[in-house]
C-alpha cells in the first residue's frame, strides 16, 4: 500500500508578503500557523485543501494573499 502524500519535511515557513506562516502536514491535512515576532505559533485561520502538493505551497500563499502585497513585500517564499 502506498502513501497519498509523499513524506515531507516536518515543516517549511514561508514569508507572505511580511508575515510568517509555517505550514505542517498532519495525516492527510495541512496546517498552517502564524509565527510571532517571539516565535510563538497561533493557528493562522485559513484551510489549504489537502490536494495542494507541496511545491504548490507558496502558489497557493500567494494566490491567497495577493491582496496583502505591497512595493516592500511584493512576494512570497520559501525561508525555511
Amino acid at each position: 500500500m502506498t502513501s497519498a502524500h509523499p513524506a515531507s519535511p516536518a515543516h517549511s515557513r514561508f514569508n507572505v508578503f511580511g508575515r510568517i506562516v509555517e505550514v505542517r502536514r498532519e495525516g492527510a491535512l495541512w496546517q498552517a500557523y502564524r509565527v510571532g515576532m517571539d516565535g510563538k505559533r497561533m493557528p493562522a485561520g485559513f484551510v489549504i485543501p489537502d490536494f495542494v502538493a507541496e511545491d504548490e505551497l507558496a502558489q497557493f500563499l500567494e494566490d491567497l494573499f495577493h491582496e496583502s502585497a505591497s512595493p516592500h513585500n511584493g512576494d512570497v517564499h520559501r525561508i525555511g
